[in-house]
């Protein structure tokens, strides 16, 4: 099968379908029990789906410099020219990038601020392993989104340790009073844009045990990677030895899992 994000779904607790082609795999259903992958030695280009060496990011390097899915928008909202016409694909950015988008407050550890499209809500938290998460502002595009998360980042991380989110070190927020404490952050011209939206999602992941110390795994070093499956949190494999395997690291990657 080809690697790719794991498809998720909000529920008591999160659901998680591994998906190659016309093959589902429940992997919740693994949890408790032993797995294997093996890596085929293979690689496929997530954009153009040439077998390719990967550059980064499940791209290969030509995809990674021109492809509009790794433009520098999509780490950088506020560079997104895609409500002025502009883009690497200016019919990809009118579908993706000018639409409505939410900044947002998510505690995976620490707190932190993100820019998502409306239609990523809840998918964006969970990929990140978040517990807890606040619409804080919605947009017409992309680039405000990104303009207001900017304005913000003296006062809170972007990025998430994901260490301590794996290990379930979670800080202690009133995310709501840290919500309204925003409005007098912004410049008006930006803080018309703040939802009226409080409600908290509470997000819970299947895991059995948390890893201790956590240990990156990956198939350039080892192409065969088995043991039990602890649980899953953000997009990865809780393996046991404090393993841990990050799925969407290794899109486009051939493997066989066996279970």
């Amino acid at each position: 099968m080809r690697l790719s994000k794991m498809k998720v779904e909000l529920a008591d607790t999160v659901q998680y379908t591994l998906i190659s082609g016309e093959e589902k795999i429940l992997m919740n259903d693994l949890i408790g029990k032993p797995i294997k992958l093996t890596f085929e030695g293979v690689t496929q280009c997530s954009a153009c789906n040439d077998i390719k060496k990967l550059f980064a990011q499940g791209f290969c390097y030509d995809c990674f410099m021109n492809a509009p899915q790794s433009s520098p928008c999509i780490i950088n909202p506020e560079l997104c020219e895609g409500h002025l016409g502009k883009g690497r694909d200016v019919q990809w950015e009118k579908d993706h990038h000018v639409k409505p988008h939410f900044v947002y407050l998510a505690v995976a550890s620490g707190l932190k601020v993100g820019v998502t499209r409306d239609t990523q809500i809840p998918t964006r938290w969970i990929d990140q392993g978040a517990t807890f998460a606040i619409r804080v502002a919605e947009t017409p595009y992309r680039k405000l989104a990104g303009d207001i998360e900017v304005a913000l980042k003296s006062h809170f991380t972007d990025k998430t340790n994901w260490r301590r989110m794996l290990k379930n070190e979670i800080g202690d927020f009133d995310l709501e009073e840290e919500k309204w404490q925003i409005e007098e952050m912004l410049p008006a011209d930006l803080a018309e844009y703040m939802t009226e939206d409080d409600e908290i999602i509470e997000i819970n992941y299947p895991v059995l045990k948390f890893p201790e110390k956590v240990k990156s795994i990956g198939f350039e070093k080892m192409p065969v990677i088995e043991g039990t499956l602890n649980g899953i949190k953000g997009q990865y494999l809780l393996l046991d030895g404090d393993r841990v395997l990050n799925i969407r690291k290794h899109s486009g990657y051939h493997v066989e899992l066996e279970y």
